[in-house]
């Protein structure tokens, strides 16, 4: 295991954190079974071609259902493969260039698999709803309604098929680019060659100010570094998604990724105008009151989600995080608790900090006929803990969702991300009511609040950001890294407020790491959708009565995988997510905490105070001052007080 940076290692902790075990996929990638998989579908493929090409108007609904299950049986061998690679590679990035190989050799093979998604928005929609009447087909329809939302941006066979090969020779080969300098880049703090992950554990969780400031610059420092070559990365997706957007006929460049959510342009628009309009009541309320905890007028970045001085810290052995999560999705539902115990028992969390491993954390869903897997950096820190919590309640519902079948398993983003902060909201209660100090209680609540800012407000600049840059590349053609700087320093300064100050040399370079913005443009937004939604959805939990009943409705919703739109899936809890009271209402939730937050720091200040006074009045009276004109008077008792002598407690309580 590789120890956080800022910690002494505990001789009595497991000397190591789990690795995954990726035989469910394959026994390894020399093994005959990954060789056997990979064959497979070049044959498969051809065989499927040469059966269904020029011929799926002519086939009844039976047939048709037959051709789509044969489909998706060969699309799960394939994604079984992508899966096993894209897994050796993020535990270890010398696994890269393997990875890519296979993945050239799958987007080859699969060339003759494109016809089929073509021609079945090439039917009538008369002639798709006859066939329907067929069982067989009609199982498939949620997937035939999302293959068909994108109809009218459907572009050629020919077209296709080039943009189809591209990929594999310009998005993913930049998105390796960058994949590979994250990961062989190391940051000098304080003499050690650090990683993006050790790095970034000390900023956010080390007790040191001076710490993490040495550790912010070091990480500044790296990205300035390679500033160019994000730049460069940036750019040329930038260019080649606005090319895909004209040809496509997107107006937006976020208008993709709203399809492939399956949520109306609206609602997001609502969301992200309610959050703004927030920005006051929310961060910028915060971070005036932790800047004036802190004893300064603006926060450095550095120190924008550092712990609470005097806040109680230690590290949480692994064991000890595992039965604090499993506990809490316990209560909420025996069979999530049961699910959850699978990840730890059977293999399938990878979570040691290592040289060469994603920085990250995620949920891989894998395929219906395996598991999902779950990736994080393990440090033992509170934070870490919620990450935990966030990747199984992903994983979970992963699982449940496996029951719709390779196709319609995988769950639009918004709905996806509510399951993962629905597993924090779990963990962080369930801790919140065992906790009987005030001071730790603040700094989790205050923890909690910056969660919720970091997933809310932070993620909805992020969303902002995109947009500006993405218009801007439209408009203007290459960006230099100074235009991009600006827009993230303006997009910070008005999200964060004024109190954390942004206009610290190295801020303007921070865009330049997240890898949302490299891998799947636009997806930020569903973090903030899925935070205010869960708001809704414990505020719900809380209140009913009937925590069973509540149990199966959400477990419903989780295991009902793609195969319901949002709106259909939070019907029955009566949410309506065009309404933007609806986000208002969820917004509302965090600024309760800021409220309860500064109310329990008040108290605890004032009992603080009192439990001072007190002391010191004490002290006056048991020591008298020195009279050196008068050595009898100073030998003499002081007077007795009123109450027998005992000093009276203040009002209110306190204890000496």
């Amino acid at each position: 295991m590789t120890e956080p940076h800022n910690r002494t290692p505990d001789p009595a902790k497991p000397a190591a954190l789990p690795r995954w075990d990726l035989s469910a996929l394959f026994s390894g990638k020399e093994g005959a079974d990954f060789k056997a998989a990979l064959q497979a579908v070049s044959t498969d493929v051809a065989d499927f071609a040469k059966t269904y090409r020029g011929t799926l108007a002519r086939l009844d609904g039976a047939a048709l259902g037959g051709a789509v299950a044969q489909y998706e049986k060969i699309s799960e061998n394939i994604s079984r493969i992508e899966t096993y690679v894209e897994l050796l590679r993020a535990a270890d990035a010398r696994e890269d260039a393997f990875a890519g190989k296979v993945t050239e050799k799958l987007r080859a093979a699969t060339q003759d698999m494109l016809f089929f998604e073509l021609e079945i928005n090439k039917l009538s929609e008369a002639a798709l709803m006859e066939k329907l009447a067929s069982p067989a087909l009609a199982h498939y329809a949620p997937w035939l309604a999302g293959v068909r939302a994108g109809r009218e941006h459907q572009l050629s066979d020919e077209q296709e098929k080039y943009r189809h090969l591209r990929e594999a020779t310009a998005e993913h080969a930049w998105r390796r680019l960058f994949d590979q300098t994250m990961a062989d880049m190391r940051f000098n703090v304080d003499g050690e060659k650090l990683t993006e992950a050790e790095t970034l554990n000390i900023i956010d969780g080390s007790a040191d100010p001076a710490a993490r400031k040495r550790a912010w610059e070091a990480f500044a420092k790296g990205l300035e570094g390679n500033i160019k070559t994000f730049t460069l990365i940036t750019n040329t997706l930038a260019g080649l998604k606005a090319a895909e957007d004209e040809q496509r006929g997107f107006k937006n460049p976020e208008d993709s990724r709203h399809l492939e959510n399956r949520i109306a342009p609206e609602t997001v628009e609502a969301l992200a105008r309610a959050v703004k309009e927030s920005y006051a009541d929310l961060s910028h309320k915060y971070y005036a009151w932790k800047a004036q905890k802190t004893g300064v007028a603006r926060l450095h970045p550095a120190d924008r989600n550092a712990p609470l001085e005097g806040a109680p810290t230690r590290e949480i052995p692994w064991d000890e995080a595992k039965d604090i999560v499993l506990e809490a999705f316990g209560k909420l539902s025996p069979e999530m608790e049961k699910i959850g115990r699978r990840f730890f028992d059977e293999g399938w969390i990878d979570a040691e900090p290592r040289p060469g491993k994603d920085s990250g954390a995620f949920s891989h869903p894998a395929v219906p006929s395996a598991h999902p897997y779950i990736l994080l950096n393990y440090f033992g820190t509170p934070a870490d803990v919620m990450t935990l919590a966030h990747e199984l309640g992903h994983g979970i519902h992963q699982v449940l969702a496996a029951q719709q079948g390779h196709l319609m398993a995988d769950t639009p983003l918004t709905v996806a991300e509510t399951a993962s902060v629905f597993g924090e909201m779990l963990v962080f209660q369930s801790l919140l009511a065992q906790e009987t100090d005030p001071v730790a209680k603040r700094a989790m609540i205050a923890g909690k609040v910056e969660d919720m800012l970091n997933t809310v407000v932070r993620q909805t600049a992020f969303y902002t950001f995109e947009q500006k840059l993405h218009n801007a590349y439209r408009e203007n053609g290459e960006l230099s890294a100074e235009d991009i700087g600006k827009m993230w320093r303006d997009v910070s300064r008005e999200s964060l407020g004024a109190a954390v100050n942004t206009d610290v040399p190295g801020m303007e370079h921070l865009w330049a790491y997240i890898p949302h913005f490299i891998h799947t443009p636009f997806y930020v937004y569903a973090y903030a959708f899925g935070d205010c939604l869960v708001n809704a959805l414990y505020d719900e939990y809380a209140k009913t009565p009937d925590k069973q009943d509540f149990a199966k409705k959400y477990e419903d919703l989780l295991s009902a995988g793609g195969s319901k739109g949002h709106e259909a899936l939070l019907q029955p809890f009566g949410f309506d997510t065009a309404d933007p009271n609806f986000w208002k209402k969820g917004l509302g939730v965090i600024g309760r905490y800021i409220d309860d937050l500064i109310t329990l720091d008040r108290k605890i200040e004032a009992a603080a105070k009192a439990q001072k006074d007190f002391r010191k009045a004490g002290d006056d009276i048991v020591t008298p001052p020195a009279d050196n004109d008068n050595r009898e008077s100073a030998r003499r008792p002081p007077p007795r007080a009123a109450n027998d002598g005992k000093p009276k407690p203040p009002a209110g309580g306190g204890t000496p």
